[in-house]
């Protein structure tokens, strides 16, 4: 399924004004769907090895399977959606793959990354993510976030231990409590939602929801969604503006169409037996 000419795609990601680089990585292949960002942490420039293994692994794994692929199957063994299983899969192997790096080779030990992956498929869009970066979805004019960090200052918030007042001064912002690459394994937290005309989406590191209030990034893709890279640099522009304490990355997609998937040969032979 060639979604070219279904999504608009922008991706921006920026050093921001205290690091000397840039440990975010983003990726995105609008032919099959696919964005990813991920951002990356540990050792000496070990971070940026671990996004971009990331980054890289997800698009070439899901590049590969996805290819001659028919969207909407069902795994016949777990009643999973395929795509799903897809996404999950490529996500454990960018975590080997991170992992025997960190494991082999001393400068990058300990080294992880987060990840927030979407993937739009038959009028829907599978969403996956790994740590605290973020998905958002603008619709109309109400910005909702999809994800839910996977943070120690999530966990407080969800138990009460906290309030959002507290945690907006709080010192365990970037204490993550999943990460791609820190583990043999780690699972990949995936939902799907349904996709409309004139939606868009935001998939952004911390560097940017840190230092920038929903309220403001809900305005400025309001104010500035007709021009899409122009929004992305506004985002990151403001989080400069407020101090831009860590890389800042953004990926911007606008649904254009609809995209529903065509039945595949198989599927039509199973409807006439019906």
């Amino acid at each position: 399924m060639d979604l070219t000419g279904v999504l608009e795609v922008v991706r921006l990601s920026d050093v921001g004004c205290h690091r000397d680089h840039n440990e975010d990585a983003v990726a995105s292949d609008i032919e099959i769907g696919l964005l990813v960002l991920a951002d990356g942490m540990g050792g000496y420039k070990a971070g940026e090895v671990a996004s971009e293994i990331a980054t890289l692994t997800m698009l070439a794994e899901m590049k590969e399977t996805m290819s001659g692929f028919d969207p909407g199957q069902t795994d016949p063994v777990t009643g999973m959606q395929a795509e799903s299983l897809l996404l999950i899969d490529a996500a454990a192997k960018a975590n080997a793959s991170i992992f025997s790096v960190s494991e082999s080779q001393p400068q990058c030990a300990g080294m992880g990354t987060t990840l927030v992956t979407a993937l739009f498929t038959n009028n829907k869009v599978l969403v996956g993510h790994i740590g605290d970066s973020r998905l958002y979805r603008l619709r109309g004019e109400r910005l909702e976030q999809l994800t839910e960090d996977h943070s120690l200052l999530q966990e407080q918030l969800s138990s009460g231990l906290i309030t959002p007042e507290q945690a907006k001064m709080s010192n365990n912002k970037n204490l993550v409590t999943r990460a791609v690459g820190i583990d043999p394994e780690v699972e990949l937290e995936l939902h799907e939602y349904d996709v409309e005309t004139g939606d868009i989406y935001l998939l952004c590191s911390d560097g940017l929801t840190d230092l920038v209030e929903d309220d403001d990034i809900q305005a400025t893709l309001i104010g500035l969604g007709s021009n899409l890279q122009l929004a992305a640099s506004q985002l990151v522009q403001m989080a400069n503006d407020n101090g831009g304490k860590d890389n800042i990355s953004v990926i911007l997609a606008k649904v254009l169409k609809p995209f529903t998937a065509e039945k595949s040969w198989y599927d039509n032979f199973l409807n006439w037996l019906k």
